[in-house]
């Protein structure tokens, strides 16, 4: 499925459809050291790097979308540490990344691109660095399937190809040389809503998002490491 049409119009037009959270790129941030070189594969609406400027954590960025990545050398200086490409073919030199982040990109890409940028991912992290992981647990494709009314073809409305298991996406990684050094279960909720019934309604999602359950948006989190 070709999607880089989907996401140029996301990452850029469409940005008032709200694909990408704040609050999940908070979460995400929050797993960062600020002597870390991080690289995020998939920048979205570019809200890691800019939490990330503000921590002074170094940022590197590749995305497909030329206007997502001129956006964040304009807004916030990155030059040449951010690029337009694809993971396939990471632009960065082995060894140099202490985390590589995919955050909500890996249920995009069939089996073939992510056998190919799996070992790209590996060859960029320094040896103990890790590729830190999140997406949907077990998606229930059902009720989220759109129809293009001019082709006819059937597709996922954000373009999702797969759904992955704690146990499929565990074996893939370690089928590819990494090895697991944390993963769980859970949700992203905006903790900076204020009042005591926003923060219990965020703590009842997140542990039924940790029993699996799909009303609250679980989603897997996954730090993979480079031995």
């Amino acid at each position: 499925m070709q999607q880089d049409k989907i996401w140029d119009y996301f990452q850029n037009e469409g940005l008032e459809h709200n694909q990408f959270p704040e609050h999940r790129q908070r979460f995400v941030a929050s797993k960062l050291r600020s002597t870390d070189v991080v690289l995020d594969i998939g920048v979205g609406a570019g809200a890691l790097e800019r939490i990330a400027a503000g921590r002074g954590i170094t940022m590197y960025a590749l995305d497909p979308s030329e206007k997502a990545i001129e956006r964040l050398r304009g807004e916030l200086g990155m030059g040449d540490r951010a690029q337009t490409g694809y993971a396939q073919q990471i632009p960065f030199a082995s060894d140099m990344f202490d985390v590589v982040v995919m955050s909500e990109l890996i249920e995009h890409l069939d089996n073939k691109a992510i056998d190919d940028i799996l070992p790209e991912v590996l060859r960029v992290l320094k040896p103990g660095g890790y590729a830190l992981i999140t997406t949907p647990f077990d998606e229930d494709f059902t009720n989220k399937m759109a129809v293009c009314p001019d082709c006819g073809k059937v597709f996922h409305r954000v373009g999702h190809v797969q759904t992955f298991t704690m146990n499929r996406i565990t074996d893939l990684f370690r089928h590819h040389g990494y090895s697991i050094k944390k993963s769980y279960v859970t949700t992203f909720v905006d903790w900076r809503r204020h009042g005591l019934l926003n923060k219990l309604k965020a703590v009842g999602r997140v542990v039924f998002a940790r029993m699996g359950q799909r009303f609250a948006d679980p989603h897997i989190v996954l730090l993979a490491e480079k031995p």
